[in-house]
């Protein structure tokens, strides 16, 4: 049998503290597959940044900037919903980039996704793009 499928009880148990290492450790957290396009790394994300997702996203988006590398793309047009949790990635990661000297842009956002950045007044802060190519093409805001 699986060990994933052990019966175990849920709160306590031998394997209880094993199965949070695992879930929280930084080692085991994968890299986020990214390209580069005119200066610029390009990831895409999909499906849902939100409080089950954020914590798992942090860092490999964090990995990706660098002082040789502070130029970030984000293409949402996979991200169907986004919560507080997503919208707080989005400013941390924005915050790494200028840091760096660098930028977070974010392109081919879906209405819905829009419709919260826009509500929560990130607009102002993170620059917004129709499509991918867009971003990568537009010049650096002053």
């Amino acid at each position: 049998m699986p060990e994933a499928t052990t019966a175990s009880p849920l709160r306590g148990g031998p394997d209880r503290g094993r199965v949070k290492r695992a879930v929280t450790s930084r080692n085991d957290v994968p890299a986020l597959p990214a390209r580069t396009e005119r200066g610029y790394q390009v990831a895409v994300l999909s499906g849902l940044l939100d409080i089950t997702r954020a914590p798992a996203l942090r860092e490999p988006l964090l990995r990706l900037l660098r002082p040789a590398a502070s130029r970030l793309i984000l293409d949402l047009s996979l991200v169907s919903h986004i919560d507080a949790s997503g919208l707080a990635i989005l400013v941390g990661t924005e915050r790494r980039a200028r840091l760096l000297g660098g930028s977070l842009r974010l392109a081919a956002v879906r209405p819905a996704v829009s419709i919260a950045v826009h509500a929560a007044g990130l607009d102002r802060l993170l620059e917004i793009f129709p499509t991918v190519q867009s971003a990568v093409r537009s010049p650096a805001r002053s």
